[in-house]
């Protein structure tokens, strides 16, 4: 359970930062800016802490990390032991490593795309509105916050939110349908920096289980 929501959280921060060329609905100053914002991140590194709460406000889990995304879709996502995981996308497929299963899972990204209401973040923001109720709003001189609520009832979560202090994602909260609450705060974050080139591949040592979708 815990794996699987690590896996889903991650695929829905992989979408955010591997988005190819985005615009917004011109009814929405909102998803106009949140766009805006989005388009100018060429590169983005930063390391985070990942607390998930349950729906008595208990946190039931707390997870380090760090990732590297760059544009156009490439995506590395690596969480520290007890729940080591490991995803990297080269915008076409996406590999998942999962240490303690020795399992590799590799995705079709279009696939994904299309199954993953939280992927329309991933590019199809032309319709976002017709996706999500997006709202901003301004805390203090350098904090921006938008809160994305889905229209769908069958989204995998009820409400994301995004905040900005001087145009760098610095935290996410994602709720989902079962009132639990993942906050991802992060950290050391290097905005378009160079990076290397060997980040986006994954080692993973011989003998492991490969499952590939439709295989």
């Amino acid at each position: 359970m815990q794996q699987s929501f690590l896996k889903c959280l991650a695929t829905l921060i992989m979408a955010v930062f591997i988005a190819g060329p985005v615009s917004a609905s011109e009814g929405s100053d909102s998803a106009n800016e949140l766009a805006s914002l989005l388009k100018s991140y060429e590169s983005y590194q930063a390391d985070f802490i990942q607390i998930v709460v349950n729906e008595n406000g208990n946190k039931v889990q707390e997870t380090r990390g760090s990732l590297k995304a760059k544009r156009p879709g490439l995506f590395y996502w690596e969480t520290s032991a007890p729940l080591s995981q490991f995803i990297v996308s080269d915008g076409e497929t996406v590999e998942v490593y999962d240490p303690d299963l020795e399992q590799v899972t590799i995705h079709n990204l279009d696939d994904r795309v299309q199954s993953t209401p939280a992927l329309l973040l991933s590019g199809e923001v032309d319709n976002l509105e017709e996706t999500y109720k997006v709202s901003g709003r301004q805390i203090g001189d350098n904090t921006r916050e938008f809160t994305l609520e889905p229209r769908s009832p069958d989204s995998l979560f009820t409400s994301l939110r995004l905040t900005f202090f001087k145009g760098e994602l610095q935290e996410m909260r994602m709720q989902d349908s079962l009132a639990q609450l993942s906050v991802l705060s992060f950290d050391r974050i290097r905005l378009n920096e160079p990076v290397e080139a060997g980040a986006f591949t994954l080692d993973y040592p011989e003998g492991v289980d490969i499952i590939r979708d439709g295989a």
